[in-house]
């Protein structure tokens, strides 16, 4: 492209310039205000969810901490899910050893040992 001296061309451009700057005038008249403010109203939110996250978060390591005490605490009996007795012993057949008894007349008693 090739400039001349002409000054109506040169007239031209610095009208268009003028045009190009006013154009961008106009366009962010009163909109940099406007992202200003929405830019302060984001910060503002996440900061109030940050400080909501944190508070719930203490309080959901308490819980899960007063949970593992009292699942500590509790009896050994509790944890068992259900009584397993399959010789009808009233003993739980897994917290009797390995060797069954042998109680024929369901005396409590084994019968290898009553002699």
């Amino acid at each position: 492209m090739h400039i001349s001296n002409d000054p109506n061309v040169w007239i031209i451009y610095g009208l268009v310039f003028l045009l190009g700057i006013l154009v961008g005038l106009f366009m962010t008249a009163g909109g940099r205000k406007k992202w200003k403010t929405r830019y302060q109203d984001e910060a503002t939110r996440r900061e109030t969810l940050e400080r909501d996250h944190a508070a719930n978060e203490r309080e959901w390591r308490e819980r899960d901490s007063l949970r593992g005490a009292a699942l500590k605490d509790r009896p050994v009996e509790a944890k068992t899910r259900a009584k397993v007795d399959r010789n009808d012993d009233g003993i739980d057949d897994r917290d009797q050893a390995i060797v069954t008894k042998v109680d024929r007349d369901r005396d409590g008693i084994d019968d290898r040992n009553e002699t």
